[in-house]
């Protein structure tokens, strides 16, 4: 394998400073510029709404042939704006890996992050397919199972499986009084935990795929509307049988990700 360096940049002089300190990478540069000028690979891990100026910016910096992906979790916008920003010089691919957690800062970075994690790349008709298996090999070189699909299809997916439940999270912890939450278990805490993620980011997250997200928000309206009627009538077979619908379903989910070395059994 050849030798690989790592060059890691911030706009923020206090993030490029821990950085150095936690030798998060090879090197860590001042600008911009001297981050990106020689580069094979760049990787944007920024929110999602300043990647159209990054796109705009590495557009003058990269050398031809250069692989720009980004560690988003929405892909719709980020492959319109890199249409529209970078030319031929740099070959642009979305990647998604699904690993970390609410923690947000590189001092929360761990090395064995990606390991048995799914990563999904999104691509269109026009994508360069010797990028393509570079980027797919980079990923699962550092443990990932990969899988490609289109950034309408990951939207759809990932409005359904990440951001309709932060949305969902955020608003059981709104509804909630915080005299009453001092009382919770560790199924609250589990059930919430996302509710915890930057509101910044997911701010971003949630503006940059709306449609996937309000039509999700109406599915899960309709069933709390299911349950809401069950439970005013008292109606007993009803309220089992949507417990036992969600408890199956999961159930079903928990083997399958077990089976993918997901998760441990």
């Amino acid at each position: 394998m050849p030798a690989v360096s790592v060059v890691g940049y911030s706009h923020r002089a206090a993030t490029r400073a821990k950085a150095r300190r936690l030798a998060i990478a090879t090197e860590v540069a001042e600008e911009l510029s001297d981050a990106v000028c020689d580069t094979d690979l760049i990787i944007l891990a920024t929110p999602i709404f300043t990647f159209a100026k990054y796109f705009a910016d590495l557009n003058r910096l990269v050398r031809r042939g250069c692989i720009v992906t980004d560690v988003g979790s929405t892909k719709m916008l980020p492959h319109r704006w890199a249409r529209e920003q970078l030319t031929d010089e740099a070959l642009y691919i979305g990647s998604h890996p699904i690993a970390g957690s609410e923690q947000r800062g590189i001092e929360f970075a761990r090395d064995d992050l990606f390991v048995d994690a799914h990563c999904i790349l999104t691509t269109t008709q026009d994508v360069n397919r010797s990028a393509l298996g570079t980027l797919r090999r980079f990923w699962s070189d550092l443990g990932c199972y990969v899988e490609t699909m289109s950034p309408a299809e990951h939207d759809r997916i990932l409005a359904n499986v990440s951001h309709l439940p932060h949305v969902i999270a955020a608003g059981l912890v709104n509804a909630s009084d915080p005299r009453d939450m001092k009382s919770a278990g560790k199924g609250f805490l589990d059930s919430t935990r996302i509710a915890s993620g930057p509101a910044d980011i997911w701010t971003d997250v949630l503006l940059a795929n709306t449609n996937n997200i309000v039509a999700g928000i109406d599915r899960v309206l309709a069933e709390l509307s299911a349950m809401r009627q069950a439970l005013k009538s008292e109606d007993r077979q009803t309220i089992h049988a949507l417990l036992e619908e969600a408890r199956s379903k999961r159930a079903a989910l928990v083997k399958y990700k077990i089976r993918k070395k997901e998760l441990l059994s």
